[in-house]
């Protein structure tokens, strides 16, 4: 069957073999085995559970709890010819009514549903009376309550499963876990002797970037100015941070949209809506937006803030090159974005075994955005993976920037951390070395250490990126727990013995938009073809062609509808629908 397979990849996706792990997962599914996957971002685990959909008798189930996905995914398989629905709470009654009843007809290979839908006796009903040989889990970490997203509607697909007439293959998918919750998945969804699928955590395609030490608007908006015609999320970490940073994008003349759960609900569809269709390019949001959002050309997405965790992290920060092509991530960091998210680890419902568990993933957070290691084998690491190597292309592994000598600073700053006893944090140490009035520092008597306003002529903010560095650079050591407290480490005796000297990097320069080697012109003559076969169709221009296969168009410039398919991503369906507008428009332009 596996020859079948890759027959239809061709046929209905365009692409002669098969990514890493693609094949594994499929052969498992088609021989009858639970398979549980863990592949990044943008390595296609959909195709692993859409083919075996075409080759496999009945209906196949795709749980899944993002509304959005469901729409884009499907908008993508009808574009294909591939009978496919979905069943949520964004449909009327009537509309759901009409979808039962095609299903129980035989309409459709696929079906969309979100866990929820489960709990309805009437959906069961439906269901024990098909044939149902495979059920695929997407986002499946969200059955683990040590996930990053635990949603306790995923508790009731085991339920389901057992109560089916025959039990279908179960395959579960998601692009992060650590050890734990891949345990936890395989429990709580009782998958049977599952075959393990891991194909590394690596974005090869990503170039990751944690910026500290400089003013973040400023740095915004002259980034964005490198970026032109180029699509970008912003995340941020509060509601009134998303409304300030779109604020002064529209009053810079940017078309950006923004997305949090304080907005109306038909305001965030049509930000979301003019986001996927291209019509504006920049989305400012908080973490409440993107899962789900299967668009893949972002080309960069930006943390105004730190996140809570490195599994929020990378599922956000890779939503940028789904389609493979070059992608910036970047991380605006500063102190203050530790303050903010242990406030709203307070702010949570959770109990204080699950906050304790929340400090402690901000504490490896915290770990990335000081480390001087490669950040993507950090994240990687993180996961488990111990084998990667070095990317050559993270902020990092390109750091040449100048550096200068901090000694001094440096022996005052340990100087100061000895005198206060070891038990305070980076804020107060900061204050003492400042010289600041502060309440605490009084009360704790610090204005009489010999340390104190020693530095007098720093900003106290940038005493805190200073002392950060310290930490980064293991001179420092930060405890964990809601109040880190500075201690020294056995490394600044080298310094305070005069055999080592401290450097820190200066700032850091923004790098210019990434350039492709081809005919730019006959790229957006492609773009504006598919932009506008998209609003006719009324679909995302990215479910007609990836931006990666009109670049190849670009590169190959066949001049024939065979020569087409030697472009990947363009398979025989779509060649059908398209191929003869697109060559005509590559005559037109690039010929």
């Amino acid at each position: 069957m596996i020859a079948q397979a890759k027959q239809l990849l061709q046929t209905y996706y365009g692409y002669s073999s098969f990514k890493k792990g693609q094949e594994e997962v499929i052969q498992s599914i088609l021989s009858g085995r639970d398979t549980l996957s863990i592949m990044p971002t943008g390595s296609g685990k959909s195709v692993c559970y859409q083919i075996p959909a075409l080759i496999l008798e009945g209906v196949i189930v795709v749980i899944s709890p993002l509304i959005s996905l469901m729409k884009d995914q499907v908008d993508a398989l009808q574009q294909m010819n591939i009978p496919t629905t979905f069943i949520n709470s964004s449909l009327t009654a009537a509309e759901t009514n009409q979808r039962m009843r095609d299903l129980a007809n035989g309409l459709f290979k696929l079906v969309y549903i979100a866990p929820e839908r489960l709990e309805s006796e009437r959906f069961q009903h439906l269901m024990n009376q098909l044939n149902v040989p495979f059920v695929a889990i997407d986002e499946a970490h969200c059955v683990s309550q040590w996930g990053h997203d635990f949603r306790p509607s995923y508790m009731n697909i085991r339920r389901w499963i057992k109560q089916l007439p025959v039990k279908p293959v179960v395959a579960a998918f998601t692009a992060t876990a650590t050890p734990k919750v891949i345990n936890d998945i395989s429990a709580n969804l009782s998958l049977v002797k599952p075959l393990l699928v891991k194909t590394g955590y690596a974005r090869e395609n990503l170039a990751f970037s944690v910026i500290s030490g400089i003013k973040k608007k400023d740095y915004l908006i002259e980034y964005l100015s490198t970026k032109e015609d180029q699509s970008g999320i912003i995340y941020a970490s509060t509601r009134k941070e998303v409304d300030d940073t779109h604020r002064q994008l529209i009053k810079l003349g940017l078309k950006a949209g923004k997305y949090h759960a304080g907005l109306p609900e038909d305001e965030r569809i049509q930000y979301q809506d003019e986001f996927l269709y291209d019509d504006i390019k920049l989305m400012v949001a908080t973490n409440a937006f993107g899962m789900g959002i299967d668009k893949s050309n972002v080309r960069f997405v930006i943390h105004y803030n730190m996140p809570r965790n490195i599994e929020s992290y990378y599922q956000e920060a890779g939503r940028a090159g789904r389609d493979g092509e070059p992608s910036e991530c970047l991380l605006l960091f500063s102190p203050q974005d530790i303050v903010t998210q242990k406030f709203l680890i307070e702010q949570s419902d959770t109990d204080d075994s699950r906050k304790k568990s929340e400090y402690s993933n901000l504490h490896n957070m915290i770990e990335y955005c000081h480390t001087t290691k490669c950040l993507q084998k950090h994240i990687v690491n993180y996961f488990g993976d111990e084998d990667y190597g070095e990317c050559g292309q993270c902020s990092q592994c390109l750091d040449t920037r100048e550096f200068h000598d901090v000694t001094s600073e440096a022996l005052k700053i340990f100087s100061c951390v000895k005198r206060m006893g070891q038990r305070f944090g980076v804020t107060i140490t900061a204050k003492v070395l400042k010289g600041s009035k502060d309440a605490r520092v009084k009360q704790f008597g610090f204005e009489k250490l010999s340390t104190f306003g020693l530095l007098s002529e720093y900003k106290e903010q940038d005493l805190i990126q200073l002392i950060n560095t310290l930490v980064a650079d293991g001179y420092l050591a930060l405890s964990e727990g809601k109040f880190p407290v500075v201690s020294l480490k056995s490394r600044v005796l080298e310094v305070f013995e005069g055999n080592e000297q401290v450097f820190q990097r200066k700032a850091p320069e923004i790098q210019k938009s990434t350039k492709y080697d081809v005919n730019s012109s006959l790229f957006e003559a492609l773009r504006a073809l598919r932009k506008q076969i998209a609003d006719k169709e009324r679909v995302p221009p990215f479910t007609i062609f990836h931006d990666s296969t009109l670049r190849e168009m670009c590169e190959l410039l066949p001049q024939t509808e065979q020569a087409m398919l030697a472009v990947k991503g363009l398979g025989e369906v779509k060649l059908r629908k398209y191929g003869r507008a697109f060559l005509a428009c590559m005559n037109e332009h690039g010929l």
